[in-house]
């Protein structure tokens, strides 16, 4: 990939942090692959890009250097890390603890009114799957999981772990298309909100506890299928 051309497109609103704005594009692109493993981001390069001076860019790429997606080097370039599996599994358990919670709450007493949204995003999720979009596919898996957030009260903690998820989220991307993943999201998905409309707070746990545990269970496949993806595991 050259280094001066970024896949997308990007418009730039001037009433707005631009530092902000250029670390958002940055960290979508590398969450969701688009930047790949090992590609090369210059500083000057990407200021021309987007039409800034060097100083948002900096920021930007110190950010996703503190999240562990870039790894800055002398001279004013930037690579792009492969995954780093502590992050992801540090993303994971944090993840993983809150959702348990999560659909414990809703579950409590039937929520057919809430079950029948998730089973919307499910069926926008199949339609998605059909087209072969795995792009919006994975949008609308985080708008599901966003809508338990905030059906539980606590939208602002999705924000949080979404910040810390990047790792995460690029080996889940890895994962999508291998095994029928993508079928098996549907199927959770489809139990979790079938849980959420009995009331049965055990099952919501249960299939929970699957549907985020598969990605790290598939390790060895995933480093096989993408050698270069993953940093070797300390």
């Amino acid at each position: 990939m050259s280094e001066t051309t970024l896949p997308g497109s990007f418009h730039l609103d001037r009433s707005h942090s631009v530092s902000l704005q250029v670390y958002e594009h940055l960290r979508e692109l590398i969450v969701t692959l688009s930047l790949p493993p090992g590609a090369t981001l210059s500083r000057a390069e990407l200021a021309g890009h987007f039409n800034v001076s060097v100083t948002p860019v900096r920021d930007a790429l110190s950010r996703l250097d503190e999240e562990r997606l870039v790894e800055v080097f002398p001279q004013h370039v930037t690579r792009v890390r492969a995954v780093d599996l502590e992050s992801a599994r540090e993303a994971h358990f944090l993840r993983l603890s809150v959702e348990l919670e999560v659909v414990h709450l809703l579950a409590q007493e039937p929520n057919p009114a809430l079950a029948s949204l998730l089973l919307g995003l499910i069926a926008r999720q199949q339609e998605y799957l059909k087209r072969d979009d795995l792009a919006n596919f994975s949008a609308i898996d985080l708008e599901l999981h966003k809508t338990m957030y905030q059906a539980a009260g606590i939208p602002n903690l999705w924000q949080r772990i979404r910040s810390g998820s990047g790792n995460l989220d690029r080996l889940r991307r890895l994962h999508l298309p291998v095994n029928g993943k993508a079928q098996s999201i549907l199927q959770q998905h489809t139990e979790i909100a079938y849980a959420i409309a009995r009331g049965d707070p055990v099952q919501a746990q249960a299939w929970v506890r699957k549907h985020l545990s598969g990605t790290l269970s598939e390790l060895d496949a995933l480093r096989s299928r993408y050698p270069d993806f993953l940093l070797p595991i300390q």
